[in-house]
């Protein structure tokens, strides 16, 4: 416990990849609001973009800091895998420990060495995953009650058992980890056990999004679902600052947006770590045009590691059809965009009809929380769990079709064809009856999101209630 204010003292631990940096440190943030001390532990690679992220919550006087640690991790950038090695921070983050002792520590779950550091300390861990509970409910049955040896091949379907909605899957959709006992490697296994030996969990969803999911691990284990956290980011400022500066002019971007009708442009991201093939970028490129639908796009990092030179492996601008962002320029059809863009004041323009995404999970529920119906495109990690969410649980997405998960850092072993492209951009970018239930759900789903952080909502008195418990804790240890 913080002895000069008494409050509940936190420190959060995020890993180095954007995809989990950025919820974390929106997480620490929401924390701060409600009066605990945090502390977000930082490389001296991140210390400034998180910094970015957090000054004007220090500035309004809420108790949030960074803290540097001695050590770095080389080439990280926001786009770090999540089997990078961080346990070079393993001495720098126990002298910290052995000095300020706070009341709980939150780790990512991708930090599977530091365990064994905080257990020895004594220190509570709390582990944040970056994923939602219907995801893990998925992956967990499918773990524990699906024998996929006897499936005749890995695109048949079969039924998730013990969950609250039918959900089919095939074994190409699973994680190579999920396909037998002999594919898990050490580092997943590190992993489960960080999380099965800690004081339970920090989730970034909310109880309204996915109750019966939520239920089901909170039964399991001990949960606290105090999300969505981006929307602690309340003013365009705090939108702007999350991840890397925007790599374009976010005035630009809002003007073009601002001369579009409602509910006419469609947003694409894959996000800060999936590599497209050059070939996949053309398919897009060319079902975008056929489609005649207005569209920002993000061109994210190309793989091209099978070309003989291998400084052409970059934002894609090489491998757009030949005249592609020309056309759609001077059309007033597209707007490219390449690096880091304000994603949260994208998808909260009226403008913005729609969302393909990669159903990563910060960009599914960013989605969700502006009211933003999605075209879903898994590539990776629990991506095809997400997409069941979104396109049948919930159903406020189409899905293109992708069937093959591969990880972040392999080929691709399918390319999504155009005709599939221009179809899913056709349909939800339609004016329809099924359309316009679509964005009604979703409507009320960003309503919901919103109430849950409120005071009064579930997120907010989950978050409450892991301070206070982290704080009856400490009294009964310092009695006893």
């Amino acid at each position: 416990m913080n002895p000069i204010t008494g409050s509940v003292e936190m420190f959060f631990f995020p890993f180095i990849g954007g995809g989990h940096q950025i919820p974390m440190t929106d997480t620490a943030r929401v924390f701060a609001s409600h009066g605990a001390s945090s502390t977000i532990i930082a490389t001296p690679s991140n210390t400034l973009q998180i910094q970015n992220s957090i000054t004007r919550d220090q500035q309004s006087g809420l108790p949030i800091t960074v803290h540097t640690l001695s050590a770095d991790i080389a080439d990280t950038d926001m786009s770090a895998g999540p089997f990078v090695d961080t346990s070079a921070l393993l001495e720098p983050l126990r002298q910290l420990l052995l000095e300020r002792r706070p009341d709980c520590i939150v780790v990512d779950m991708f930090h599977r060495w530091a365990g064994e550091v905080m257990h020895e300390l004594g220190i509570p861990r709390m582990v944040f995953t970056g994923n939602g509970c219907f995801p893990r409910c998925v992956q967990e049955n499918i773990r524990n009650h699906v024998v996929l040896e006897n499936l005749t091949s890995d695109s048949e379907p079969f039924v998730v058992p013990n969950l609250p909605d039918k959900i089919e899957m095939t074994k190409s959709q699973l994680p190579v980890f999920l396909r037998g006992p002999s594919n898990i490697p050490d580092r997943m296994k590190a992993m489960k056990q960080l999380e099965e030996n800690s004081f339970g969990a920090v989730i970034n969803s909310f109880r309204d999004l996915e109750p019966a999911y939520a239920d089901i691990v909170k039964k399991r284990n001990k949960a606290w679902l105090v999300g969505p956290v981006s929307l602690c980011n309340r003013t365009a400022a705090e939108k702007t600052a999350r991840g890397k500066p925007p790599t374009i002019d976010e005035q630009k971007c809002l003007k073009w947006l601002n001369s579009k009708k409602p509910n006419s442009v469609l947003y694409i991201s894959f996000g800060s770590l999936v590599q497209l093939p050059p070939e996949q970028l053309k398919e897009i490129a060319y079902g975008l045009e056929a489609s005649e639908k207005s569209f920002i796009w993000v061109v994210g990092k190309t793989r091209a590691r099978t070309l003989k030179d291998p400084s052409e492996n970059g934002s894609g601008e090489k491998w757009l059809p030949e005249g592609f962002e020309e056309r759609m320029r001077d059309s007033g059809k597209g707007l490219v965009l390449r690096g880091w863009a304000p994603q949260l004041l994208i998808l909260e323009h009226g403008a913005i009809g729609g969302f393909m995404t990669h159903c990563g999970w910060n960009s599914t529920l960013e989605g969700l929380s502006a009211g933003v119906a999605m075209i879903t495109w898994p590539v990776s990690a629990e991506q095809f769990s997400n997409e069941k969410l979104v396109t049948e649980v919930l159903r406020v997405g189409v899905q293109v079709g992708s069937r093959e998960w591969v990880s972040w850092d392999e080929e691709w072993k399918e390319v999504v064809g155009r005709e599939k492209v221009e179809l899913a951009v056709r349909r939800l970018m339609a004016e329809s009856e099924e359309v316009e239930g679509m964005r009604r759900r979703v409507r009320e789903i960003a309503g919901k999101a919103r109430r849950a952080v409120e005071e009064g909502g579930t997120s907010y008195a989950d978050a409450e209630a892991l301070i206070q418990e982290l704080k009856a804790r400490r009294l009964a240890k310092e009695e006893g």
